[in-house]
């Protein structure tokens, strides 16, 4: 299999009542298994590893907020529409569900564990 360039997409707000320790524990989640994905030859990306930091600088007071409303998801539908695929990880999540359907809109492959993707040859 060539490598894929996967977009990691999985629960950020959902669950956490915005709780800065619960929301870095899903990013955590979603950069452990990016670094999954790397080391099977492939390029993971996540939405969180772009909006946060453009957040950050645009002065956003946090989840939530009109700034996170023009950029947290938005980032990751324009990253998305760069991808090869999605793999879809953790819970439930309203975004991470909106990922996996434009993907499937467009025709990319969508993997629900790492274990249905192949090493990268």
């Amino acid at each position: 299999m060539p490598s894929l360039m996967i977009l990691v997409a999985g629960p950020y707000r959902s669950g956490t009542g915005d709780d800065p320790a619960k929301l870095h524990a899903n990013v955590t989640a979603m950069n452990e298994t990016a670094l999954t994905l790397y080391r099977a030859g492939h390029l993971p990306v996540t939405g969180e590893a772009l909006a946060l930091p453009l957040l950050e600088t645009a002065g956003s007071a946090g989840p939530g907020d009109d700034l996170y409303d023009e950029i947290f998801h938005p980032v990751a539908q324009r990253l998305l529409a760069r991808c090869d695929a999605v793999l879809r990880i953790g819970g439930p999540s309203e975004g991470a569900d909106l990922m996996v359907a434009q993907a499937r809109s467009r025709g990319a492959a969508v993997f629900t564990g790492l274990d249905e993707i192949p090493a990268a040859s």
